[in-house]
């Protein structure tokens, strides 16, 4: 079983700040890309951000300068620290390991919620 729990998501006024973890298990963590993603209310879910398993980013445009990915490979652990915070960052944000582009390894579980308002 591969398991991906999503924490450190809550309520916080534009230009706020929040870091979110994902904590991994089932997978050797270290080998794997991961990557963050987002499903706004009625939207499909996006890709948000990914970080290789040597500490490479990328980012969409809409969070570029915005978001930071990191990971503690020790911890089995990937970060997402979100600054500058707009009422369109407001989704269930998850996460998960990246087997190859388009494709994530594990199921889809629960998210951490954002709620971006004021």
């Amino acid at each position: 079983q591969v398991q991906l729990v999503e924490s450190g998501g809550g309520l916080v006024q534009p230009g706020g700040s929040l870091r979110l973890s994902c904590a991994a298990s089932g997978i050797i963590f270290s080998r794997y890309t991961m990557g963050w993603y987002r499903q706004p209310p009625g939207k499909q879910r996006e890709l948000v951000g990914t970080i290789t398993s040597g500490g490479i980013t990328n980012y969409a445009d809409s969070v570029k300068g915005r978001f930071a990915i990191s990971r503690d490979n020790g911890k089995n652990t990937v970060f997402l620290q979100m600054n500058s915070l707009k009422p369109e960052d407001t989704a269930v944000y998850y996460c998960n390991a990246v087997y190859s582009v388009g494709v994530v390894l594990a199921n889809w579980g629960q998210g951490t919620q954002v709620t971006v308002s004021s």
